[in-house]
């Protein structure tokens, strides 16, 4: 009776039913198990204790990390009864906002897992020899001209590197100083020397007319409050003939990213993006599917435009801002 009454009123807290809910899907380790349930990443850990105490959680170590998932023997052993009673209320709970705002972030995480550049556990999938979206981007830099481009809304830098390696020279921008500092230090990691950081919004990017050849805006439009201007400022940075790269979301209905993510739009329509690229000065317009997960909430978008030559009295020079230190 003692175990029984232990184990309901350790069942009796939500955030660990999410957890179980979650775990039922596949291993996740910690810090995956935050950006899933919003919640800090110590009280992630100290529920998973709880529940890895009573049976229910199982813990793994792979590739460096600690992974952890429903414990098969309690599933299959003296809890059986219990995991099929909580099975059927994670089921009915599945059509729930919360719930869908929970698999939503799961498949995001699970989709940043596969695209992250290093290895994340010894899933045979994962482990490829010679095949990574890693070399298949730096090949395709083989093949471009050394070009100025500027980053806008560069977030922790993992682009702004990535373009560092076949750019001339690279000006990655955004509005956190905390961002730019983590930028900075992932940089210097790598022995990225030929990029210039600097602390600005994207609606006024800190960047003389017609300075770069190349305008990237990766997952950022949609963090702009104004969108259409974002635009008009990516491309009066542009040299006549240069190109404007876009990756976005298309429409989508994760209201959640508001408030977690900071995003202002749940994506833009392919007929609203191409014609604010349009209206920002920009002809050669192309939108292509970029990333689709089936049963996923997000659908990426790539986007590209060629700036016309310039007309006189066309676009402002802004007052250049404050390097990020």
């Amino acid at each position: 009776m003692n175990e029984a009454a232990s184990l309901y009123r350790l069942l009796g807290e939500e955030a660990r039913l999410r957890l179980l809910r979650v775990l039922a899907r596949g291993r996740l380790n910690v810090t995956e198990l935050t950006a899933v349930l919003g919640l800090a990443q110590s009280g992630v850990s100290r529920h998973l204790g709880l529940l890895k105490d009573a049976g229910l959680v199982a813990e793994e170590p792979a590739g460096g990390f600690t992974y952890y998932r429903l414990d098969a023997g309690g599933a299959h052993g003296r809890l059986a009864g219990l995991w099929a009673h909580l099975q059927a209320q994670f089921d009915e709970a599945g059509a729930s906002p919360a719930a869908r705002a929970d698999d939503a972030r799961l498949q995001e995480v699970l989709r940043q897992r596969r695209e992250n550049f290093e290895t994340h556990g010894t899933d045979a999938g994962q482990l490829v020899p010679g095949r990574s979206w890693a070399a298949w981007a730096r090949a395709l830099g083989h093949l471009l001209p050394a070009l100025d481009v500027a980053d806008i809304g560069c977030g922790d830098g993992h682009l702004t590197i990535e373009a560092a390696r076949w750019a001339r020279r690279v000006y990655a921008i955004d509005r956190s100083a905390a961002v730019l500092q983590r930028a900075r230090a992932l940089a210097r990691k790598h022995g990225a020397a030929n990029i210039v950081w600097k602390r600005g919004e994207i609606e006024r990017v800190p960047l003389p007319d017609a300075s770069v050849d190349v305008a990237l805006l990766s997952q950022a439009l949609h963090h702009a409050a104004a969108p259409a201007v974002a635009l008009t400022e990516a491309v009066r940075v542009l040299r006549p003939g240069g190109r404007a790269l876009l990756l976005d979301l298309r429409p989508h209905d994760q209201s959640w990213v508001k408030d977690r993510l900071g995003d202002h739009w749940l994506g833009f329509s392919d007929d609203a993006l191409a014609s604010m690229l349009r209206r920002a000065g920009l002809r050669d317009v192309r939108l292509q599917l970029g990333a689709r997960k089936a049963g996923g909430p997000f659908t990426v978008t790539i986007a590209s435009g060629v700036k016309g030559r310039a007309r006189a009295g066309a676009g402002r020079r802004p007052g250049t801002r404050e390097e990020a230190r």
